[in-house]
């Protein structure tokens, strides 16, 4: 039976999958274009997507406001009239301007986690731009509603909620993702709904709630849309497909990657992120990293006590030197097992 449609608001996207957004350098215009023209949501991530460019060490910030303009045009061009997204961390420095650039660059929508993205609404007044802020636990999104609602009186065009499965920086403790593991996640699934509802009843509108985290394949998207939910994000299975705009190399330790590396390990920014525990890793749990340049990328990063550069540790990921690098990665990436087409895995999961 093939998936219902994905309505956010005037968008329609006829697959309710959105890829999910990858920093550094991994979903780019590449991506981001081919999930869109297969009718699902494909998003380039703002985290450093000038890192390419000739001027990045020198001249950072303008760097990656050129590169993200220039990627978020190149996507719209290849989308085939398809829906285009960027992913905007809170705790990145700049958080306006690349807002505002999104903005003015012809993006369709804008996801919105790692931090509560409190005055999101007032940098995309007046323009068409969708909204989402992506929510771990229910009272993040009681929390960030209210405010909205209070603040802005507005609501979110939609809501994503990103599972403790998730890859990359995550919204719980380790204790937490333990937990989960055990339990389960759906009752706080359902909770945050009903937190939704209340918000869809004040502003009369549907807000589409889209589950993030661990899904795999269509028993897993099955499952989310019995629950209630409007779609699913994915990411790491997008990493393995031709389209994906990260080195080949990246690709590849994702497909070698066992069970056993994927782990838990503590971001540079204090939080905990799933990652593969490569040499790199291990190296910077004995000692520190010797940091010569700070990117300026991270609201909360102290040069002077973080064990690695993390702008610098995701770009040499980024350009293939995964051995000395950090590899970000959900937890499924070990049933990785071959490359593929983004067509021919959107088919997989939807039809």
């Amino acid at each position: 039976m093939k998936l219902k449609e994905l309505r956010i608001g005037d968008l329609v996207a006829r697959r309710p999958v959105i890829q999910g957004g990858m920093g550094v350098g991994v979903s780019l215009s590449g991506l981001a274009a081919a999930v869109a023209r297969e009718g699902g949501i494909g998003v380039i991530s703002a985290a450093q997507p000038g890192f390419k460019e000739p001027d990045f060490a020198t001249n950072t910030m303008e760097a990656n406001l050129r590169a993200l303009r220039k990627y978020i045009k190149d996507a719209k061009a290849q989308a085939e009239g398809g829906i285009i997204g960027v992913n905007i961390m809170v705790a990145m420095n700049h958080y306006e301007d690349f807002v505002r650039c999104s903005v003015e660059s012809g993006a369709d929508l804008i996801i919105s986690g790692a931090g509560l993205p409190v005055d999101l609404p007032k940098y995309v007044e007046g323009s068409k731009v969708k909204i989402a802020p992506i929510v771990s636990p229910p009272k993040a999104a009681k929390v960030l509603l209210k405010m909205w609602d209070k603040h802005y009186h507005r609501t979110a065009d939609f809501i994503v909620i990103e599972g403790p499965k998730a890859g990359g920086h995550l919204g719980y403790s380790p204790e937490e993702v333990a937990e989960y593991d055990a339990t389960g996640y759906d009752e706080k699934i359902k909770e945050i709904m009903d937190i939704v509802s209340e918000y869809e009843e004040k502003y009369s509108h549907k807000i589409p709630v889209i589950f993030g985290g661990g899904v795999f394949d269509r028993k897993d998207i099955d499952h989310y849309m019995d629950l209630g939910c409007d779609g699913v994000q994915m990411a790491t299975r997008f990493v393995t497909t031709y389209e994906c705009d990260v080195d080949e190399k990246f690709k590849k330790a994702y497909l070698e990657a066992k069970k056993e590396d994927v782990a838990i390990v503590k971001s540079p920014v204090g939080m905990p992120g799933r990652a593969i525990r490569n040499d790199f890793i291990k190296a910077r749990e004995q000692e520190r990293e010797d940091i010569k340049k700070c990117y300026g990328c991270l609201k909360k990063c102290d040069m002077g006590s973080i064990p690695y550069c993390i702008t610098a540790a995701l770009v040499r990921a980024a350009n293939g030197d995964v051995d000395n690098a950090l590899v970000f990665c959900g937890e499924n990436v070990w049933r990785l097992d071959r490359m593929m087409s983004v067509k021919e895995l959107m088919e997989e999961l939807c039809d």
